[in-house]
């Protein structure tokens, strides 16, 4: 999912728009695989089947106290905020001054960004009006980011554009308008020499969190004392804080929520990517209500007739290739795991069409069977009472969110429950 403050973005849905106006392209939607039809089913009505469902769960920390009140998946909050009906029901609690967000990726930096913007910021884009209203309600004002290694291990990538920099997504959160970034420059002692020899994304990436632990640091102890003269509250904030490793989540006195999380501290074994986070024996406690787990995403198997690897979350693949079924294919993050930005998928799923491609040239991909398509799996949906949603049908969803959306000066109001979609379109 895109952020709703990142419009630009989401311009790679007039290419699917394109695709999808093809005479020698279908759309069927709202047909869950694996329940409404088998995927052998589908082999018997197509020569190739290509999977590329995604990563729908979240990988969980497995630490006492992650199921408190006031404790959430980031895959959950950031589908609240975009209005993903599995979770237009999430109604997190904002009510506390601080934030946790456990994982140092792009997702970690959207959460935080989502937090923490103006209002009048968010009003232009097409965040839901329900999420809208209870962030017009929150009290969190401060927001740490917390990761296992150090600031050279960090995984903020390019802006989920197609020719940004690594260190944009960054940028944008620093220049947040009315937050102040709070980095410790301890931090980042003797990291000069050491990103020397970097990749240049990741040189770029850490010369700016250098830099701003410094600037930062100045105008924050100008500001302080600007403040407290005037008698101001202090501003929203946000930081890093490295080398600190999630053991437990703190319940309140009554035990009925989240008050903070017992980190173990780390030191590194090794360099770069390959670091390893070892625990130092001593700990710390980070008093917080509210606390994210942004620790990555999860495949999960679609078809007891489709291999599938639990411990990669992924479906074992040569190229794309489903491994001992011919026919079968995977692209995305289910055939590679849940990493990279949209152009990183892009990319693989080509790779994928290729090996695809090569099987049919090469006789590998049997077609001389006959098949019947869609024809064999829309008899196989109407005797189990499926009714598909069609391309011109979604359409007519998206014509109603833009409508609604351009009453309220905004791109889209996004409608979150599918009864209403079918609704619109007279199902």
């Amino acid at each position: 999912m895109v952020a709703p403050d990142h419009p630009e973005v989401k311009n790679v849905i007039n290419t699917f728009t394109q695709t999808a106006h093809s005479e020698r392209c279908a759309y069927y939607g709202n047909v869950t695989v694996g329940r409404d039809v088998t995927v052998p089913e589908l082999q018997q009505a197509y020569h190739a089947v290509v999977l590329s469902y995604g990563a729908e769960d979240n990988r969980v920390l497995g630490i006492p106290g992650e199921n408190l009140p006031g404790v959430y998946s980031a895959r959950a909050f950031v589908g609240w905020y975009n209005g993903l009906p599995e979770n237009r029901d999430l109604k997190p609690d904002l009510s506390c001054e601080t934030a946790l967000i456990l994982g140092h990726g792009n997702v970690a930096l959207d959460i935080a960004r989502i937090l923490l913007s103006p209002l009048q910021l968010l009003r232009k884009t097409d965040i839901t009006d329900s999420s809208l209203a209870a962030l017009a309600c929150s009290k969190v004002k401060r927001v740490w980011l917390v990761g296992r290694r150090g600031p050279l291990q960090v995984a903020f990538t390019i802006k989920v554009t197609f020719s940004c920099h690594n260190s944009q997504e960054l940028r944008e959160m620093i220049n947040l308008p009315g937050a102040r970034a709070v980095l410790d420059p301890a931090d980042f002692a003797g990291l000069e020499s050491a990103v020397k020899d970097a990749p240049r994304p990741r040189k770029r990436l850490t010369e700016l969190m250098m830099k701003t632990a410094l600037e930062k640091r100045v105008e924050m102890q100008a500001a302080a004392a600007g403040a407290a003269a005037a008698g101001a509250a202090a501003p929203r904030e946000w930081g890093l804080k490295f080398q600190r490793s999630p053991q437990e989540v703190l319940p309140s006195a009554d035990g009925r929520r989240a008050r903070g999380v017992r980190m173990a501290l780390t030191r590194l074994e090794g360099s770069g990517d390959s670091a390893k986070a070892i625990p130092t024996g001593d700990v710390e406690e980070l008093e917080c209500g509210l606390v994210l787990s942004s620790i990555g995403y999860r495949s999960l198997p679609l078809d007891p007739a489709v291999p599938f690897d639990s411990q990669r979350g992924v479906i074992p693949n040569s190229s794309g290739r489903v491994e001992g079924v011919p026919g079968l294919y995977c692209s995305g993050w289910v055939k590679r795991g849940p990493t990279g930005v949209i152009i990183t998928t892009m990319n693989d799923s080509f790779d994928t069409a290729q090996s695809l491609l090569e099987d049919l040239q090469g006789g590998v991909l049997d077609v001389s069977p006959f098949r019947e398509g869609f024809g064999l799996v829309e008899s196989i949906l109407r005797s189990r009472g499926v009714r598909p949603v069609s391309f011109s049908d979604w359409q007519k969803i998206d014509a109603a969110e833009v409508a609604r959306g351009k009453a309220a000066g905004k791109p889209r109001e996004k409608i979150v429950d599918p009864a209403e979609m079918l609704q619109i379109i007279g199902h």
